[in-house]
């Protein structure tokens, strides 16, 4: 990647056709591997809690936490877009409130910020105060709880309150809008009835760009998901050399004079 991304830039992409790749990360390291690959946008997602800190879900996760997470993921990125998210709680009860949590993040080295819900007042007063936003629709995994568990929204007559929220969200002034987990047909139609890019997760291949977790795509994980395809076994890769590290070690095969000073 040549140019640095921006919220403007990103924005722009669905004018001009291009698709919008974006990844997850949740230190520096993998904020620079995501970075060099040459994705568009690098989300340090609240999914830290559940994918690196052990959670049950996105709900325990707190500012400081994601605070430390996306100061952690700047040191390692350079020309990607890094977007942070807002946990459960830090902008929910008011303006004052989002403006104050998304200060925090942005002064960590997010370059914009990311809320689940319709939340239409705290959006125009973040972009208000000179903060991208983008937006969170759908399946929104700090409401799991109102929604009985991870599941498919939209369907049906709820089609219409989805598209509604788009709408509204569009309207604050977000710069772009993740779809998760709702019917492709649905995300189809939202795509081409608002003017923001739709980031999809699980939500079918007409959006305007697609998002995903690092870990998933990399198998760094022993789970898998009907919204994400693995590129690679990476948890396999690992432990083999992890247990070939362990077996040379008990076996005295390193390390060699090559290894020692």
């Amino acid at each position: 990647m040549s140019d640095k991304m921006t919220a403007p830039k990103i924005r722009d992409m669905k004018a001009s056709g291009e698709k919008v790749v974006c990844v997850t990360a949740y230190d520096a390291y993998f904020g620079r591997l995501a970075d060099m690959s040459g994705v568009d946008l690098i989300l340090v997602g609240d999914s830290l809690g559940n994918v690196v800190l052990g959670y049950p879900n996105t709900i325990p996760v707190t500012l400081g936490e994601m605070v430390h997470h996306v100061s952690a993921v700047r040191r390692g990125v350079e020309g990607a877009h890094l977007v942070a998210d807002l946990p459960f709680g830090t902008y929910n009860s008011s303006t004052a409130q989002a403006v104050d949590s998304a200060v925090a993040l942005m002064k960590a080295g997010a370059e914009s910020v990311k809320l689940e819900g319709d939340y239409p007042e705290a959006i125009a007063a973040m972009v208000h105060a000179g903060i991208p936003v983008m937006g969170h629709v759908g399946m929104t995994p700090q409401s799991v709880n109102k929604f009985g568990g991870f599941r498919v929204q939209g369907k049906g007559v709820a089609a219409d309150a989805v598209l509604g929220a788009a709408q509204s969200i569009v309207e604050a002034g977000a710069y772009s809008i993740v779809l998760e987990l709702i019917p492709a047909q649905l995300s189809k139609e939202i795509t081409q009835k608002i003017p923001i890019p739709t980031i999809g997760i699980g939500a079918g291949p007409d959006c305007d760009g697609q998002i995903q977790v690092f870990h998933d795509i990399l198998g760094l994980g022993p789970e898998t998901y009907k919204h994400a395809k693995r590129y690679v076994e990476g948890e396999s890769l690992l432990l083999n050399g992890l247990r070939s590290y362990s077996s040379e070690v008990r076996e005295s095969v390193f390390p060699t004079p090559e290894n020692s000073f």
